[in-house]
């Protein structure tokens, strides 16, 4: 399979740079406020997980009408060490 280029160069005035420029810099301050907040609710994400585990181990989770499935808790998963969770945002900020 062959690497497609769908890359279109396109000349862009002074004006559309500048008001480009200007949409770049106001996502990446809302990606830095989405990412901030998301990493202050860290601990309490690991305590959403932790009471989700300890649901689907006791009481399970529905499978099919009034059917659940319990999941013994050797099971679960377990988070490798050093992945953490994170905002994915495909261009970055600057700096990183």
């Amino acid at each position: 399979m062959s690497f497609k280029n769908l890359f279109i160069k396109h000349e862009r005035s002074a004006e559309e740079e500048a008001w480009l420029q200007e949409e770049i810099a106001e996502q990446e301050d809302r990606f830095s406020q989405i990412e901030k907040t998301m990493e202050d609710l860290k601990p309490i994400r690991a305590q959403w997980y932790r009471e989700f585990f300890d649901r689907i181990s006791t009481t399970g989770f529905n499978v099919d009408g009034d059917e659940k499935m319990v999941i013994p808790r050797d099971q679960l998963p377990v988070q490798p060490d050093g992945n953490e969770d994170r905002v994915v945002w495909k261009h970055g900020v600057d700096g990183e």
